[in-house]
């Protein structure tokens, strides 16, 4: 052996053993291999339904069944008010405009005026009317033209149809170029009684619908359109209003009873928000509409819990599918609520790729279709390992798993049926770690009940030494584990690239020999198979 390359093999050998002891310190600490963040599996859950300001439905319900009469029910979520009088008045409901036609019937006679102060007579029947507004009148050969805005009222005891709906009061049919707008003349009550049984079921108590038609009455008088030829919407843009279809005996008994109430503060009408169900507190004004309103503060609500929204969930979202809802242009790693002092949320922070940026709730709330902004939002991800795991090594797998009870983590071989490995370890913040000892290549995923993370795949490679036998070109090799049968390949360095010289068997003790034909650098591989990632040992220089 020359000098120099006897100086090569000592320095190699050298260097063989401080890899060695390096890698196995290494092994007797779990890995922290840089990981990649996984896939994010988003778990939401909520309390309530409705933007949860004002008087609760479902809490009115409770509250009438424990024996609170409407007032003292009014009192509870409209802080120090009182209730008052109004003068019964007539409204004006729009019910539609941009109609081309529009079809009017009455079962009796019935009359229409018009602008000039013209009196037309009508018969029984059904009238299309557009917007030139001809009249058939009774005793007239031919239609007569109205001029707009005409105003047609019902005859004795027969309200009016429009468009195969009837309605209480008078129909006025403005026109609009070529279009119509229709609005209902009605009084105050009347209105009323096609509102109330649409807000809340007709069937419930009868003090919680006497509460419902003050707050209905005071909503009315508190949110008049301003600078319009109609004072409300037939919509959720006030109330809904179905007219007579929407009446019924017990919700109309409940406006008589409660004729002309409304809710007062300080002298004056208070706008009586109200919704389906709280969850177990209302919301204050100041939170939801970010504005201070002295009678619309947040209170406990702990008569709701009949609703069947009291509490809803869990509703899964994928990173992907929370990505594109939200309108956010790269993957959601994270996503974390920012309450309100009620509960509900604000806003939510969201981590991704690119960096965090704010959404706000209530584009959570209508990009989800969620019921209500009090929502807790739970998020599983187990991050990626980068590395192949040498047989034996242990590794601590870390990810997310915030908002959410016990954490478990589960294996699989194949994805079909998982195993319990057991439960994580969480700091404040949700990062979750738990370390594990792979003996073969798994997959990994975080679980709680109902719910799991997407699955990581953590690949396992035999644990893999080569050395020098007892002759001058032996080798020798174990593999742990004892991969009996499974081949192994020696390969020589021929400049840049390794090429296969002798391929050998794992024996039962998990060993394997080969000898090789001259001098070199020499190292074994052992390939992939089901269970295992490729297996590379280190090179080794044999001298000869």
């Amino acid at each position: 052996m020359s000098l120099a390359w006897s100086t090569v093999v000592r320095l190699l050998t050298v260097c063989s053993v401080l890899v060695a002891l390096a890698a196995g310190a290494a092994w007797a600490h779990p890995a922290q291999s840089e990981t990649m963040p996984g896939e994010a599996v988003f778990v939401v859950s909520g309390r309530g339904w409705g933007h949860g300001v004002g008087m609760s439905q479902y809490g009115a319900y409770g509250m009438a069944n424990a024996g609170h009469s409407h007032e003292q029910i009014l009192a509870h979520y409209y802080s120090g008010t009182e209730i008052g009088q109004a003068a019964t008045q007539q409204v004006r409901v729009l019910l539609a405009e941009g109609k081309p036609a529009v079809t009017v019937s009455s079962a009796k006679p019935f009359s229409a005026i018009d602008a000039r102060g013209e009196l037309f007579k009508l018969a029984p029947g059904t009238l299309v009317l557009r917007p030139k507004l001809k009249l058939p009148i009774v005793d007239k050969p031919r239609p007569v033209k109205a001029a707009p805005p005409l105003l047609i009222r019902p005859g004795k005891d027969a309200p009016l149809s429009f468009d195969g709906v009837q309605y209480r009061g008078s129909l006025e049919l403005a026109v609009q170029g070529n279009y119509l707008r229709v609005v209902n003349f009605v009084r105050l009550d009347a209105y009323l009684s096609g509102v109330v049984a649409n807000e809340m079921p007709h069937t419930w108590p009868s003090e919680a619908l006497e509460a419902q038609a003050v707050a209905a009455r005071s909503y009315a008088l508190a949110n008049l359109v301003k600078g319009k030829p109609f004072d409300l919407y037939a919509d959720v843009r006030s109330q809904v209003y179905r007219g007579v279809a929407g009446e019924k005996p017990r919700t109309s008994a409940a406006v008589q009873a409660t004729a002309g109430q409304v809710v007062l503060y300080a002298g004056s009408l208070a706008t009586t928000y109200y919704f389906s169900t709280s969850g177990g507190r209302t919301a204050s004004a100041a939170d939801v509409f970010g504005t201070h309103v002295p009678y619309l503060l947040s209170r406990p609500d702990p008569w709701d819990k009949a609703s069947p929204h009291h509490m809803w969930g869990p509703f899964l979202y994928g990173a992907r599918t929370l990505q594109s809802r939200l309108g956010v242009a790269d993957r959601i790693l994270d996503a974390v609520g920012v309450p309100t002092p009620s509960g509900r949320l604000r806003s939510i922070t969201v981590q991704t790729e690119a960096g965090s940026s704010s959404v706000q709730a209530a584009l959570l709330r209508t990009s989800l279709g969620l019921r209500s902004t009090w929502v807790t939002i739970g998020v599983l991800r187990l991050d990626q390992p980068r590395e192949t795991i040498v047989f034996g090594s242990p590794l601590r797998l870390t990810g997310l798993a915030r908002s959410l009870p016990a954490p478990m983590l589960s294996s699989s071989p194949d994805g079909s049926r998982w195993t319990g490995v057991g439960l994580f370890q969480r700091s404040t913040s949700g990062i979750a770690s738990l370390v594990v000892k792979p003996e073969r290549t798994l997959r990994y995923r975080i679980e709680v009940e109902g719910a799991a993370s997407p699955a990581i795949l953590v690949e396992v490679a035999p644990r893999v030494q080569l050395s020098r036998g007892t002759g001058a070109l032996s080798l020798l090799g174990t593999v742990r584990p004892r991969l009996a049968g499974a081949p192994v390949f020696i390969e020589r360095r021929e400049g840049s690239t390794w090429r296969r010289v002798a391929r050998k068997t794992v024996d039962t003790t998990g060993a394997f020999r080969a000898e090789v034909a001259r001098q070199g650098e020499y190292r074994a591989s052992i390939p992939a198979t089901g269970a295992y990632a490729e297996a590379v040992t280190a090179a080794l220089v044999v001298a000869g």
